[in-house]
């Protein structure tokens, strides 16, 4: 299994807590704590990681979201530079 970095938001929907990766566009929710939301991630990304490198899919998808491979081998995100709530 390939090394991976990504970035993980969590928020809540009613009595629901999402697990969001902005990168991937992958989310996992249940009504769990955080701290179990964190773990259902991983496991949904490492699924859809596997799943995609299966059907020789794997290398476009991370290029098509910017990821890069750093010099210790671990596939990277783009940074996130602000996130804020903002309104109108």
């Amino acid at each position: 299994m390939m090394k991976m970095n990504f970035d993980m938001i969590v928020f809540e929907e009613g009595k629901t807590y999402v697990a969001y990766c902005p990168e991937l566009d992958l989310s996992s929710f249940e009504e769990i704590p955080y701290r179990t939301q964190k773990e259902m991630l991983r496991t949904a990304i490492r699924l859809f990681l596997e799943e995609a490198e299966k059907m020789g899919t794997l290398e476009d998808i991370l290029s098509e979201v910017d990821y890069t491979v750093n010099h210790d081998g671990r596939s990277v995100p783009p940074k996130i530079i602000a996130a804020e709530e903002v309104s109108l």
